[in-house]
């Protein structure tokens, strides 16, 4: 029996698992190595951040899922790979075997080079993490309303900049009136009016470039900083974050700025141990991939999502590939699997976004078009929670 192992519960190892349990094979046996039971779905976190969803309407149960496919999890941590015995070594499991791997483990924000960051700043990932942290911030907001709050936000890109709205929208409604906490309707007619001049809460987003958003057209890029400075967030551009203190941001320019909560939202980075095992990744330890997300170096071995990097389209660590990776992905095993040749992915060169801002309203980025409308927030909230009931 031939046995397939899954490192990772991102997006496309979802998707993949839930075409498995729809296409099983014989004689093939699947197991998921993951950290977490529930993983999240990235397209819904700024709308939990928001308060517009709860936490199981943005998580994928990865135990139900698992025993839809009929496969096998485990709970633990994979620290790396004997690629000679074909095995993957865990936190706190024996090795497991396997016959083919395939690796969707996301990325992280990169802190290690700036002093202190690792220590006192809140990643956005790994997203487990950061939605502990941001409900026990909601509970001590709530429990003390009257208490000024000051949160600093490092990177400027579409994330940086969607938490900043979001997390504004958020804490503003509690700070006006601690009851509203609770989930508010996904109306932007029905929000309380956020009030950009909320004394005691202030919000800074540092950037180290000229412009916010940089991936994105103009008039998106300029409509946005339109929007933080509406809000009241202050937005520090051409400052570069050189060093993090306990509650003390410093930049190179000489800028210091106090916070009581740090997030951390800058270019992604991935984890030492692909690269330690062997496996053949880029400068910056994403594991390397043709268009069918076989590894360059092992045929054994796949990658999808953010930790991974197609050579020949290379493409943003963002959710949209991972879930569009998430077909391709199984198509491949599943050949591999059956000894058939494989086929390639290409990834579209041009993608939408939609970035939720929070008050019910979201703004759309396609090349070089943008609009803002809640009807896009409508139409944002019906695609993701289609995607979502895909796997109830």
């Amino acid at each position: 029996m031939k046995k397939l192992v899954l490192i990772g519960g991102g997006h496309s190892h979802a998707i993949a698992l839930k075409h498995f349990a729809q296409n099983p094979l014989k004689d093939v046996r699947i197991v998921l190595i993951s950290d977490v039971e529930q993983t999240p779905y990235s397209g819904m976190l700024s709308g939990y951040v928001a308060g517009f969803y709860s936490y199981e309407e943005c998580h994928i149960d990865l135990n139900s899922l698992t025993q839809y496919a009929k496969a096998e999890m485990i709970c633990d941590r994979a620290i790396g790979l004997d690629l000679n015995n074909n095995q993957v070594l865990c936190e706190n499991q024996p090795p497991v075997r396997f016959d083919l791997l395939s690796i969707d483990i996301g990325s992280t924000p990169a802190t290690l080079s700036v002093p202190g960051a690792a220590e006192h700043a809140i990643p956005v990932k790994p997203v487990p993490h950061f939605l502990q942290q941001w409900n026990q911030i909601i509970e001590q907001v709530t429990n003390n309303p009257d208490s000024p709050i000051r949160i600093g936000i490092v990177g400027g890109g579409a994330g940086g900049v969607e938490l900043a709205l979001n997390l504004h929208s958020r804490l503003s409604r509690i700070l006006k009136s601690p009851q509203l906490w609770d989930r508010p309707k996904i109306n932007s007619e029905s929000q309380p009016k956020i009030n950009s001049e909320q004394s005691n809460l202030e919000i800074h987003l540092f950037h180290r470039d000229a412009e916010l958003m940089t991936n994105h057209n103009p008039w998106v890029r300029q409509h946005m900083g339109r929007l933080l400075t509406r809000r009241g967030i202050i937005v520090h551009l051409q400052e570069k974050v050189c060093e993090v203190k306990p509650q003390l941001v410093r930049c190179e320019s000489g800028l210091n700025v106090k916070f009581n909560y740090l997030f951390w939202v800058t270019q992604a980075s991935a984890p030492d141990w692909p690269k330690i095992s062997g496996l053949a990744v880029d400068s910056d330890g994403f594991i390397l991939v043709s268009d069918t997300l076989r590894s360059l170096s092992h045929p054994q071995v796949f990658a999808a999502g953010d930790i991974a990097t197609i050579v020949n389209h290379p493409c943003p660590k963002a959710g949209v590939f991972a879930v569009r990776q998430g077909k391709p992905l199984f198509n491949n095993l599943w050949r591999t699997l059956q000894s058939q040749p494989l086929k390639p992915y290409k990834p579209q060169k041009r993608y939408l976004s939609l970035i939720g801002t929070g008050d019910g309203s979201a703004v759309a980025s396609w090349g070089s078009w943008g609009w803002e409308s809640p009807l896009l927030w409508s139409l944002k909230d019906w695609i993701d929670r289609r995607f979502m009931d895909s796997f109830s």
